[in-house]
């Protein structure tokens, strides 16, 4: 009984940090938490109701996943595994969260990354691991943009043409996560911005800094 109580604490305390306005201050008091208590604490706020605690807490497992690989790099592929399974049909979940966490960790480690990359790509291929689900492919495309961030060099022409034709998608977040995955890889240092894109005033919100801020697809192209 009493651990039972401990680990709904340990809930209570981890939620109450991700509501916290600073990144750098809630990712510190994170990092006072057990790593084998906070994995499964942050994975449940992958499922939280405000996207913004969705996307801190994927942030946080980024840095955990990065973390627990420079320590132990067999128990951070196992991590990686659990996103993964979170991801497969079979699991029964849907796997929100997870995509987002995946490029945090792996643009994070460069060990990790060297394993897991072509995975995490693959979410984007039709004939490969293809993520069907229309609010998922939104994640896929903001954890292959973090990834670009720091990896701009692994982008290939494969991946680059399957996050142009995203530019085109009825989803205005859609578009303005393939055009961060692509600004993150350089590609418009060569390539001319679209002009629906440059003519593309739909709000939206996007994580920055641990928060949200309201931009649009016009709005990202015109600061390039």
């Amino acid at each position: 009984m009493a651990k039972k109580s401990y680990r709904r604490e340990t809930k209570k305390k981890v939620g109450e940090i991700l509501w916290m306005p600073h990144g750098y201050a809630a990712m510190d008091m994170l990092k006072q938490i057990p790593d084998k208590q906070l994995v499964g604490h942050l994975f449940s706020h992958f499922y939280h109701k405000d996207e913004l605690i969705k996307f801190r807490s994927a942030t946080a497992m980024g840095a955990l996943g990065a973390r627990v690989g420079k320590r132990n790099m067999e128990q951070a592929r196992i991590l990686l595994r659990r996103i993964m399974w979170n991801l497969n049909d079979e699991s029964g979940g849907i796997g929100w969260g997870s995509p987002e966490a995946m490029g945090e960790i792996l643009c994070q480690n460069p060990k990790l990354a060297l394993e897991f990359k072509s995975i995490l790509f693959s979410y984007l291929e039709p004939g490969g691991n293809f993520i069907e689900h229309e609010m998922l492919q939104r994640g896929v495309l903001w954890g292959v943009g973090t990834y670009l961030g720091s990896n701009p060099e692994d982008m290939n022409s494969e991946t680059q043409e399957l996050l142009s034709q995203h530019l085109l998608s009825q989803d205005a977040v859609k578009r303005v996560y393939a055009l961060r995955a692509l600004f993150n890889s350089k590609h418009f240092d060569n390539h001319p911005i679209p002009e629906n894109i440059m003519k593309d005033n739909q709000e939206v919100n996007i994580f920055k800094n641990w928060n949200f801020i309201t931009t649009s697809a016009s709005a990202m192209a015109q600061a390039l």
